[in-house]
């Protein structure tokens, strides 16, 4: 390994990890892309979809004035240090997701199938049908640059009944590969890890992930070797960066088998825990994490996270109370219902918050960050959860993609102006030549560079 490329991985028996970016290996990534005809050497940009369920307090949400951001509102508190790399929307809706016609839809399944989309979700139990979602459509675009196409998470399990007609498959999915064929996410952190830096899916490789189960044996054990060699091999500042990430590594990992170590003995007949952490916000926060190691390393550039299913009940008694957030969304106005739901809307914020706090902290080869390379979007495909609806939705995007996005600034859109345009200036401004996606009347004047 003495010219070691941006491809090159630390390889031990069954192990594999990507190279972060780093400044040591720009000119041979440049020379492998003048030989494409591209630009190899430019950190490539990064997409990931977040959704929350159930709408959001709209009163506290949006800001007070168009243009820059200045003063956030208290639901988004979390991400005042990342003003400068947050953009925020006033006036989106999703007609697509509205009942159109249909008097007995309910709005949770039709919200989350649109989000991604910009498409109608075909009324049936069985026969689901929607249309290719964004972060797929970017996917597609990368192509084979990167390792896996793309990344689906999730913390809660995505089982959903059908409800008013619709299959809940709608509720419970915003990745779609096709029209009909919706992507599953992951929901066991250890699993992800396992499919990031596990080489191949061959016996060998299974016996590996079970010898470093039973020896409690890091995967930095099998690459130290390798590490070795590419710590001789570049500069003092990317042995630092190397050092950084491989500490990164090992936490994450440590934290996974933590998750899955009971916390006492237990009955012979208890199957071990397969490694989703019984603390939620520990689940949301290693999937954080592995995104940022996944999107470090180049594993992959394109996620989709769903916290919690559409019209989920989930509780969160570290807030301080125990009632459960769709029970809450049907506030009715009631001052006590509404102070819970801000809670809870600036706690998903926070874990927000934490991922952006990570990518800022890692350096690209070119001296930008991670985050400077990204576009996250996060929202709701239900704006009030009161009512059902799906006018002025909660939609935020943080990151500048690689320079191509103005971002810090507050956007008042056009009444009524489709969210599909957000999705459309995304996937223009990420280098897919494309002029329409879903419902898009345009692009979001300001957005783009």
């Amino acid at each position: 390994m003495t010219n070691p490329s941006r491809r090159d991985m630390l390889r031990g028996l069954g192990a594999a990890l990507a190279l972060p970016w780093m400044e040591s290996l720009a000119p041979f990534a440049r020379a492998a892309g003048a030989a494409r005809g591209a630009d190899a050497g430019k950190p490539p940009v990064r997409m990931s979809c977040w959704y929350v369920p159930n709408g959001v307090h709209l009163p506290t949400w949006f800001p007070d004035h168009a243009g820059a951001l200045v003063d956030l509102p208290p639901s988004l508190e979390p991400l005042a240090f990342a003003r400068d790399s947050l953009s925020t929307f006033h006036g989106l809706i999703h007609n697509t997701a509205l009942t159109n016609g249909d008097t007995e839809g309910c709005g949770h399944g039709q919200g989350a199938a649109s989000f991604l989309t910009g498409a109608q979700a075909a009324k049936s139990q069985d026969a689901v049908r929607v249309d290719v979602s964004v972060d797929q459509l970017y996917a597609r675009h990368v192509g084979a640059a990167a390792r896996f196409p793309s990344l689906e998470l999730g913390c809660e399990s995505p089982r959903s009944g059908n409800a008013f007609g619709y299959s809940g498959a709608y509720k419970t999915h915003i990745s779609w590969r096709t029209p009909t064929s919706p992507a599953p996410y992951e929901l066991n952190p250890k699993v992800v890890f396992d499919r990031l830096f596990t080489r191949g899916t061959n016996s060998l490789t299974q016996a590996t992930v079970a010898d470093r189960d039973f020896y409690r044996k890091s995967l930095i054990d099998y690459v130290r070797d390798d590490a070795d060699r590419v710590r001789r091999a570049v500069s003092s500042n990317d042995r630092r960066k190397l050092d950084q990430y491989l500490t990164g590594v090992r936490e994450v990992e440590r934290r996974i088998q933590q998750a899955a170590s009971p916390a006492a003995d237990l009955p012979g007949d208890f199957a071990r825990p397969a490694g989703v952490p019984e603390d939620f916000d520990e689940h949301l926060r290693l999937m954080c994490d592995l995104m940022v190691l996944a999107f470090q390393t180049d594993a992959t550039r394109v996620s989709s996270f769903m916290l919690t299913k559409e019209a989920s009940d989930r509780n969160y008694p570290w807030l301080g109370f125990t009632d459960g957030h769709h029970e809450l969304s049907h506030h009715g106005n009631d001052a006590e219902k509404n102070r819970k739901l801000r809670a809870i809307d600036r706690y998903h914020v926070s874990i927000l918050a934490y991922m952006v706090e990570r990518m800022a902290a890692i350096e690209e080869a070119d001296g930008s960050t991670l985050l400077d390379n990204s576009m996250i979007l996060y929202g709701s495909g239900i704006a009030d959860g009161d009512r059902h609806d799906h006018v002025n939705l909660p939609v935020l995007l943080v990151g500048k993609g690689g320079g191509a996005l103005r971002a810090g600034r507050h956007h008042r859109c056009r009444a009524e102006t489709p969210m599909a345009n957000v999705l459309l200036t995304m996937l223009q401004q990420a280098g897919v030549p494309i002029d329409h996606f879903g419902d898009s009347t345009g692009t979001i004047p300001g957005l783009a560079v």
